[in-house]
């Protein structure tokens, strides 16, 4: 099963994906508020709304109003021995806010802040239902599904300080979709990411690469505090990031970013 966030003329709705056609789901305004419903499979699946193609809707980002965005650094096993470091022991997190999520075709734009402005092609994890102080088994049954992210960084301000967050937290800068493929629809262990500039590929990776799983990050984070239904877990993005070339290469207006994950789809980027 495969869920999407779709504009209307009166705001978003919840939609079903049938190989291309989208089929409303009456009652629902986004993927996050149908994830709150217990059998929300059972009303997607008998959803009956209206139906348009793919191609003809506008996407919205996947959950408008997660109570959590929980980000990743530092989680793919290569990249990080080819920074030379040593793995660590514990996940690297930080947060994002609602307010900094837009659509997967919505345009980013190039601030006058920072001309650091850099792209990290990242796997999410969607919760299906509320998580606390759960082991990984358990966690595993918390996981609706998986969506596409670009954590586009500001890098001059994330690097202001030791801590990141100034730098992955401006408004509307992190595209998020087309659609969330659910935990039975989607194979981490076969799936690869790939990234691209202007056609370009910057980022091509294995998902399965990852070090801390997703199980084990809605495990280790609800440790801490619950996950609700529509929360989402960037896990990291690998090696090929603008700021780690020689010489760096940042994103500026014009640009066009893509971010494609195989058996989820693309979130397409213009930078204006």
């Amino acid at each position: 099963m495969r869920l999407a966030t779709v504009r209307t003329g009166g705001g978003t709705v919840a939609a079903r994906l049938d190989g291309e056609v989208l089929t409303e789901i009456p009652g629902y305004g986004d993927v996050g508020s149908l994830l709150a419903q217990e059998n929300w499979r059972e009303i997607a699946g008998n959803a009956t709304g209206r139906e348009r193609r793919m191609g003809e809707a506008g996407l919205h980002t996947l959950v408008p109003n997660p109570s959590k965005v929980l980000c990743t650094g530092l989680n793919y096993t290569s990249h990080i021995q080819e920074m030379g470091r040593d793995l660590p022991a514990y996940p690297t997190l930080f947060a994002k806010f609602a307010d900094s999520l837009t659509g997967p075709t919505d345009p980013v734009e190039a601030v006058a802040e920072d001309p650091e402005m850099d792209w990290e092609g990242e796997l999410a994890v969607v919760v299906g239902r509320t998580a606390y102080r759960v082991g990984e088994d358990e966690a595993e049954e918390c996981i609706a599904g998986f969506t596409v992210a670009n954590d586009i960084s500001m890098r001059g301000w994330q690097y202001r300080s030791t801590e990141w967050l100034q730098g992955k937290i401006w408004a509307r800068s992190t595209p998020v979709g087309p659609v969330m493929a659910a935990s039975d629809d989607f194979d981490p262990a076969t799936a690869v990411l790939r990234t691209t500039v202007n056609g370009v590929p910057v980022q091509e990776h294995r998902i399965a690469d990852l070090l801390f799983t997703p199980a084990h990050l809605v495990a280790y984070v609800s440790t801490m505090l619950p996950l609700r239904p529509g929360d989402l877990i960037l896990t990291g993005t690998p090696g090929g990031v603008g700021r780690a070339r020689t010489p760096q290469q940042y994103l500026k207006a014009g640009d066009r970013v893509e971010v494609t994950i195989d058996g989820i789809g693309t979130v397409s980027t213009p930078i204006v």
